[in-house]
C-alpha cells in the first residue's frame, strides 16, 4: 500500500486512543499524531534496501507497542503517547502489507509470494492482494477511509496534513503504472557503469 496510506493508517490510531481515552493528550496537541504518522511511514524507509524485509517487523514491532500503548494509558504524556503510536503504527504498517500486493515492481501481474518478511517466524509472508498493489484505486479508498475520521476529529495543520496527504495519494494513483514504464525505459537506457549502482531487484524486475 502507499505510504500515505500508512500514514493516515497511523493518525487513525491516535484518533482511536483519544476517542477510548479522552483524559490523554493524543487529540489535543500534534507531537503525538505526527509520532504516529512518522511509526506508519517509518518501515518504508527500507525501500532501496531489503524491502519489506529491513524495517518490517509485523511481529516484534507488535510486541513493543503493547508495553507501550499500556504504559500511555497509564502514564499519558506527550513522550509516551508518542513512543506507543509510533510502534502501534510500525506494527500495523507491517501487517497490513501482509494484506497488499507482492514485492515485484509490477505488482499487478501477481508473480510474487512476498509480501512482507516475519523475522519472528524466518520466512516471508505470502500475499493476500486484497488491496492488488501500492496506487490501485482501492488503495485509494482505504487511504480516504483512514482519513475520514482524521478529518472529523482534527482541524488546523493536522486536517491540512491529512487533506495533502489525499491529493498526494490520488496523483500516485493516476501516475503508478506509467511511471514503471517511464522507469523501464531509463533502465534500459543506462550504461553499465551505472547500473551497478541501481539496487538488483529494480534492474532483474525491469529487465
Amino acid at each position: 500500500m502507499m505510504a500515505t496510506t500508512h500514514a493516515l493508517a497511523g493518525v487513525v490510531l491516535a484518533v482511536v486512543l483519544a476517542t477510548l481515552f479522552p483524559e490523554t493528550a493524543a487529540g489535543t496537541i500534534p507531537i503525538p499524531v505526527v509520532a504516529a504518522a512518522l511509526g506508519g511511514v517509518f518501515p518504508d524507509f527500507d525501500l532501496y534496501v531489503a524491502h519489506r524485509k529491513t524495517l518490517h517487523f509485523p511481529v516484534y514491532f507488535s510486541m513493543l507497542a503493547a508495553p507501550a500503548l499500556v504504559i500511555a494509558v497509564l502514564a499519558p504524556t506527550t513522550l509516551t503517547l508518542s513512543v506507543a503510536l509510533f510502534f502501534a503504527a510500525a506494527a500495523l504498517h507491517s501487517l497490513m502489507d501482509a494484506l497488499g500486493g507482492g514485492l515485484e515492481l509490477k505488482p499487478w501481474l501477481g508473480t510474487s509470494d512476498r509480501a512482507v518478511y516475519s523475522h519472528y517466524h524466518g520466512r516471508w509472508i505470502r500475499p493476500r492482494r486484497w488491496v492488488r498493489y501500492d496506487g490501485a484505486p482501492e488503495d485509494l479508498a482505504v487511504a480516504v477511509l483512514f482519513a475520514a475520521p482524521t478529518l472529523y476529529a482534527f482541524d488546523g495543520y493536522v486536517q491540512t496534513g491529512v487533506l495533502v496527504a489525499l491529493g498526494i495519494s490520488a496523483a500516485y494513483v493516476v501516475l503508478r503504472k506509467p511511471m514503471v514504464t517511464i522507469a523501464e525505459r531509463v533502465v534500459d537506457a543506462l550504461p553499465a557503469g551505472v547500473l551497478a549502482y541501481v539496487p538488483n531487484r529494480f534492474v532483474e524486475d525491469f529487465r
